[in-house]
């Protein structure tokens, strides 16, 4: 694990727990002195700080979404300006515009990108890179990419913070933070400290 984190006071971050690495997200935000809740029908969005998008399938997701009479509630505190940190699928879900995606899939469109996805190959294509992040201290972090969505446009209030072959992979706009791979899949926490100290920041 990373340097010991500084308490953060009982943060209530849900994740969202449709699909996907739920488990290991509640664990890093744990881990951080942070409160993870699991999010999965509206009341449970009422008294969270801030909220987490974890990989998955983006479309199943989406229609889990739309089942579980998220959709409404979820936008609203999304455009509200609830923090949040997509990770791979949660990063196509929280884009403006979604390419190679399905007629059917909807995004919220918190995040001022466009989002391609598959972008670096199905899974068989999956590989880890070493990525220097602005703003993240103690070398570079870990990425892990499964499928991986790429940022292909950004809007300009959207700060890129890492890239993979000119490819954007980490993106921020006010509160929001969105990441093309998985950092709930390694045992280094900065990019949920990152994360929690935009949250607090708000």
């Amino acid at each position: 694990m990373a340097a010991a984190p500084e308490p953060r006071g009982g943060v209530k971050v849900g994740v969202l727990a449709l699909q996907g690495a739920v488990g290991e997200h509640r664990a890093a935000l744990a881990a951080l002195g942070a409160a993870p809740a699991e999010v999965r029908r509206p009341a449970d969005l009422a008294d969270v700080d801030a909220l987490v998008v974890p990989g998955g399938e983006s479309t199943t997701i989406s229609k889990l979404i739309d089942s579980s009479g998220l959709r409404v509630p979820l936008g609203e505190r999304l455009a509200a300006g609830l923090p949040v940190l997509g990770t791979c699928a949660g990063m196509i879900l929280l884009a403006r515009d979604v390419l190679d995606g399905r007629t059917d899939q909807r995004s919220f469109g918190r995040v001022d990108v466009t989002v391609r996805r598959n972008a670096f190959g199905r899974q068989a294509d999956s590989f880890e890179a070493d990525l220097d992040v602005t703003g993240v201290e103690g070398g570079p972090f870990p990425g892990v990419f499964i499928r991986a969505p790429a940022i292909e446009a950004a809007g300009p209030d959207v700060e890129v913070l890492a890239s993979v072959s000119g490819r954007p992979v980490l993106a921020r706009e006010g509160s929001a933070l969105v990441a093309s791979f998985h950092p709930e899949l390694t045992d280094d926490l900065r990019l949920h400290q990152l994360f929690l100290s935009i949250v607090e920041e708000s």
